[in-house]
């Protein structure tokens, strides 16, 4: 999958526009993704995303202005499952999970608003 676009509010994966915080998975776009709490990521809002395989890096995007934050707690799960991640603005995350994704298993968990 190759990201497209970029910009506050909506993002494009391949040849479908969301308009809403996403999942990227190995081969399934998750959309309409919500947090426990709308600008706080919680163990809860991602363990389900490890069911079946674990990427090899996982990138959040925090958002445009970066008011998404990484409880403790999940930083601590994510370490302890051995999984490297990068905690980004929307925009970087974006751009790392395009010049990365061809060569590594990387999901992302982006917020796309503020």
């Amino acid at each position: 999958m190759k990201i497209k676009a970029y910009s506050f509010g909506k993002i494009k994966i391949d040849d479908t526009e969301y308009n809403s915080d996403i999942i990227i998975l190995k081969d399934t776009v998750i959309s309409n993704w919500w947090r426990k709490e709308g600008h706080k990521l919680f163990i809860s809002d991602i363990e389900k995303i490890f069911n079946e395989e674990d990427p090899e890096i996982l990138i959040i995007g925090t958002g445009a202005y970066g008011v998404l934050t990484v409880e403790k707690e999940t930083i601590d799960f994510l370490n302890n499952k051995g999984i490297e991640f990068k905690i980004l603005k929307t925009g970087a995350a974006v751009d790392y999970y395009n010049q990365h994704s061809e060569e590594k298993l990387i999901f992302a968990a982006l917020h796309l608003t503020c």
